[in-house]
């Protein structure tokens, strides 16, 4: 892949005229890119070491709408700024949009110059530096899923949603020639990436009418959750391109299956082994991974809202439609929340399918990672594996069924709380009441095509 840049290959693309353009941008709460253009010229002479954004960055909705009751800012305070500061290993092109490059950058207070505590990507970086404290390197990747659209976000703006067209009609899960007609924004996809220097393995169907999924190679943890978000910024991209839209909601439709993003995790030693393995042990899973998968399980229900962040994510959790209801551990089974996979083999790993398409894939991985650590810190006891059909598990760990009810449960966390600290916990618990708040306070089109008349 030749899509990594540095400062020196940067300046030799501008002097060529092949990039004028640098995106330097940060994930926000939600996960999305925001930024600036900058002029590759200013880029190289100063841009390089920082910009400027407004702090309301970090405490606002889908909407842009200034959130109250964020301690980060507000309008007494006079939403101020932080420094933006490009990480410069995350330089690469943008082969989708013509001259361009991209640089991620971290937001830091613009006063001390330390990391923001509630900044996304500053709260994967603590967790994965704490597993390196214990001398482990956390690895993961995510399996992203969306729906593909033949209307353009405009026609969608101008027209409504009540008119989507998926861009195939019936299920393609692996389905080679549903997917060949989808390959002009699918091969761009791939290739875009790949030249971005983002490793993609493959692309496939998935299992709904106009479902796909996009597959990265797994990695390091933090680099995984950069990978998630170039991916999704080139996937809407290049389809606004194509004139299609896509959409990584959980669930768009009650109708038809949900978009996840499966996660999936595991420790190496610093010399590159993978510490999940121990020969002749049951599946080849030594203690340390037992010890982990029982954090995770153990704070399964405290860490939803980072897997399921807004009130249509708890939509996908139905029974049959290969979302999860139970957050326990099965071999290989697709109705648990959390399954082993790679049995007896050094790819052996705990795939988390809680989390859906709309996670933010930096506390996603914070907040499963926190829990994994705080199992082996506290040496905990695996539970039994549970076989069979999770959905009739009765008596099994409920995965929350609200985001009201997710948000309690991670305000109540203590294990969050010491992990993560008390002003992160406290500010995405008020993210998630302000996403409750709003849909309470909104008249749907069900409620309007259910009572208008009858009521």
């Amino acid at each position: 892949m030749s899509g990594l840049l540095n400062l020196e290959t940067l300046r030799a693309a501008f002097e060529a005229g092949e990039i004028d353009t640098v995106l330097v941008a940060a994930p926000d709460m939600q996960g999305r890119l925001m930024g600036k253009r900058f002029h590759a010229a200013h880029f190289l002479d100063s841009g390089w070491k920082e910009t400027h954004c407004c702090n309301y960055l970090l405490a606002t909705d889908m909407e842009m709408i200034t959130v109250p009751g964020y301690k980060s800012t507000s309008w007494e305070a006079g939403y101020g700024d932080y420094t933006m500061v490009p990480d410069l290993s995350t330089l690469r092109r943008v082969p989708w949009l013509p001259g361009t490059a991209l640089v991620l950058c971290d937001l830091q207070d613009h006063h001390t110059h330390a990391d923001v505590p509630i900044s996304p990507r500053a709260i994967l970086k603590r967790q994965v530096a704490r597993a390196r404290a214990l001398g482990y390197a956390p690895m993961a990747a995510t399996e992203l899923e969306f729906f593909v659209f033949d209307n353009s976000y405009e026609d969608l703006r101008d027209r409504g949603v009540n008119d989507l067209r998926a861009i195939s009609g019936y299920n393609e899960d692996y389905h080679i020639f549903q997917t060949t007609k989808e390959e002009p924004l699918m091969r761009a996809l791939r290739n875009g990436l790949y030249g971005a220097g983002v490793p993609v393995e493959n692309s496939k169907g998935e299992a709904e009418a106009g479902q796909e999924e996009i597959n990265i190679r797994y990695s390091d943890m933090l680099e995984t959750a950069d990978f998630h978000v170039i991916t999704k910024q080139a996937t809407k991209e290049i389809a606004h391109a194509l004139g299609k839209s896509v959409t990584f909601m959980a669930k768009y439709d009650h109708a038809r299956a949900g978009s996840s993003s499966h996660v999936h995790q595991s420790l190496w030693t610093a010399d590159g082994k993978a510490a999940f393995l121990e020969e002749g042990a049951e599946y080849g899973m030594s203690p340390l991974m037992r010890q982990f998968m029982a954090g995770q399980l153990a704070h399964a229900r405290e860490i939803t809202a980072f897997l399921a962040p807004y009130v249509n994510s708890y939509k996908r959790f139905c029974v049959g439609m290969f979302a999860p209801t139970k957050a326990v551990w099965s071999l290989d089974n697709r109705t648990a929340g959390f399954r082993v996979c790679g049995e007896g083999t050094k790819a052996l790993r705990v795939e988390c399918r809680i989390g859906g398409a709309d996670l933010n894939p930096y506390l996603a991985c914070a907040a499963l990672l926190a829990a994994g650590l705080a199992g082996i810190e506290q040496g905990m006891e695996l539970e039994p594996e549970m076989r069979g059909d999770m959905y009739g598990a009765a008596d099994a760990r409920e995965i929350p069924k609200t985001l009201r009810e997710a948000a309690d449960l991670l305000e109540g966390s203590a294990m969050l709380r010491a992990a993560l600290g008390d002003d992160v916990v406290d500010h995405y618990t008020r993210a998630a009441r302000w996403e409750v708040e709003e849909h309470d306070r909104v008249v749907t089109d069900w409620e309007r095509m259910r009572g208008l008349e009858r009521a």
